[in-house]
């Protein structure tokens, strides 16, 4: 970080403490590649968070913009945040942090809502990542998530993963569904979606081939997941998400983060750097807690019933 960077938050920091609103806010550049409830959530999160850490009002300058799922837009938005200088840059979602991170070579970027960090080439190590980068990262627990499929359907033999080849999380993601479903004695169906409008042909894809559907933590498939939801309801094949929030939008049920608590998470990284220290020093952070979400009325529109053990450890019941 520039000396002029650390020397303005020192007065920002001073103006903080003595309730003294000052003329030079700091500025905090985020970006997400789509705009959908659980992106949403972290940008929300991180704001507060940064709000409640005395960054708000005439002390804070914080911009958001959507890339629209598409990867030259977020390519677009990057080279427009370095040239526009903020303090920090915020990217949330692989695509948008992967843009960020290839044209910021000395303003901190944090990112958030990406599933892995080194097969996306964002940081080195997750340990003191060195350089300019550091964030945080909803891996999920596939196994977990495999399990509580099986309960719903105790005969699975084959799952289908629709998603996005071009997503460096999605194929992460699929690749650590495929090693957990082998040992689980599963098959694994992909259908590759690259954009929104091959969604709907995807999921359609997997009827007559696959128990099951699953959804992974995928923005190009969450986008337009109705459709999957739709193809699942028509062809009697339950579908479970790799996030909660699609647990509202008509998956049977899902196992994950809480995105704005994850946002909250990353926000406290903001303010580490903010306040001083260096983002290649800050460690990469795993996304705390999860949840379990479960909706009765799609799970019976999909030809299953919830187990009662289900509903009994459900974080929420989606009436």
């Amino acid at each position: 970080m520039k000396f002029s960077s650390i020397f303005k938050h020192a007065i920002v920091a001073s103006a903080i403490l003595s309730g003294v609103t000052q003329a030079d806010p700091v500025y905090v550049a985020t970006t997400a590649i789509v705009e959908h409830p659980a992106l949403d959530a972290v940008r929300d999160g991180i704001k507060e968070t940064l709000n409640e850490n005395g960054y708000k009002g005439d002390n804070l300058k914080f911009t958001y913009e959507s890339a629209q799922g598409k990867t030259d837009i977020a390519a677009q938005i990057a080279r427009k945040m370095v040239g526009d200088q903020p303090d920090v840059i915020v990217a949330i979602a692989t695509p948008s942090a992967q843009a960020a991170v290839t044209v910021s070579r000395s303003i901190p970027v944090v990112f958030s809502a990406v599933t892995d960090p080194l097969a996306a080439r964002l940081v080195p190590s997750l340990k003191k990542p060195g350089g300019n980068v550091t964030g945080l990262s909803d891996m999920a627990n596939i196994k977990e998530h495999l399990s509580l499929i099986k309960e719903f359907v105790p005969n699975l033999k084959t799952v289908g993963i629709p998603y996005n080849p071009g997503e460096a999380n999605s194929v992460s993601m699929l690749e650590q569904v495929k090693k957990v479903a082998a040992e689980m004695g599963i098959k694994v169906v992909e259908s590759p979606a690259p954009r929104t409008s091959d969604v709907m042909i995807a999921a359609k894809q997997l009827v007559g081939k696959v128990d099951a559907i699953y959804t992974p933590i995928d923005n190009t498939i969450i986008s337009a997941v109705e459709s999957v939801v739709k193809v699942g309801i028509d062809a009697q094949i339950p579908v479970f998400a790799g996030d909660t929030d699609t647990v509202a939008r008509g998956a049977v049920a899902a196992i994950g983060y809480d995105y704005y608590d994850l946002g909250r998470q990353t926000g406290e990284i903001v303010v580490r750097i903010l306040n001083g220290e260096k983002p290649g020093d800050i460690d990469v952070k795993m996304a705390k807690g999860t949840n379990l979400f479960v909706n009765p009325k799609m799970a019976k529109r999909m030809g299953v019933k919830v187990p009662e053990a289900v509903l009994a450890r459900a974080t929420k019941i989606i009436e």
